[in-house]
């Protein structure tokens, strides 16, 4: 008997008082799932804490204990209130400090004149944390076990996910397809339920949205299996056209 390939999941932890009290929106998560479905890893879970040390470390040692990958986002810069790295490195019980690697790529990126104080913070972490590196400002993230820790900037984010490609082992891509309509989702929840209860093991979830001044629902599906992605999306458009509902969009 074919053994079924086990689902392989994942974490984010974004971390920044910013990101609580509003001031900062996020899309690092956008990024991260996007980039995570395309390598075959499930996103099943989000947390966003302050910039406290206990928090930090709680938090860490619970999430890492449940997935197989968990991405930080946040607090790893120059400033006073960037303490991910020291917070991590007390989570493993490892030494926090200049870790010889990362202060070698940001003194030469830098320049020995140049290389403050605040720059010379980013080079500090648990010194035996393997480094992710930053081909956009120089300064690295670092891998401790399962544990990713990147930055908060978006843009700078995003350009040292492809760095981490060969290092996460996935499962099969994550497939989706998605049926706007013309409807609200009271209208639908019932035949919906019911393609789910017949597709146990493909995702349906339907989002309201209101466009142009018209009120519609998006119905995404999702699977690592074409086939029933296919199967399943034949017989939500099926009940569609039984209820008249419009379809305004495919993808």
């Amino acid at each position: 008997m074919k053994k079924t390939k086990e689902k392989v999941n994942a974490a984010i932890i974004i971390i920044g008082n910013e990101i609580l009290s509003g001031r900062t929106q996020d899309v690092n998560v956008v990024s991260i799932s996007l980039w995570l479905n395309e390598l075959g890893v499930q996103l099943e879970e989000v947390r966003v804490i302050p910039d406290i040390e206990n928090s930090i470390i709680r938090t860490i040692n619970e999430v890492r204990k449940k997935f197989k990958y968990v991405f930080t986002t946040g607090g790893i810069g120059p400033t006073h209130d960037d303490i991910t790295s020291q917070s991590i490195a007390k989570a493993f019980n490892m030494k926090y400090g200049y870790h010889k690697e990362a202060y070698a790529i940001l003194e030469k990126y830098y320049g020995k004149e140049k290389f403050s104080p605040g720059r010379k913070k980013m080079a500090m972490m648990p010194t035996k944390a393997s480094l992710i590196l930053n081909p956009s400002s120089g300064a690295p993230g670092f891998i401790l076990d399962n544990v990713y820790c990147l930055p908060g900037v978006p843009s700078i984010l995003k350009s040292m996910l492809g760095g981490l490609k060969n290092k996460i082992k996935g499962g099969k891509k994550i497939l989706s397809k998605t049926i706007s309509v013309n409807t609200v989702e009271s209208e639908i929840a019932k035949s919906l339920e019911y393609v789910q209860r017949k597709f146990k093991t493909v995702d349906i979830g339907s989002y309201p949205f209101f466009r142009l001044g018209k009120i519609g629902v998006s119905i995404v599906i999702r699977s690592s299996d074409k086939k029933k992605i296919d199967d399943c999306y034949k017989e939500i458009v099926s009940f569609l056209k039984n209820k008249k509902i419009d379809i305004i969009g495919k993808r």
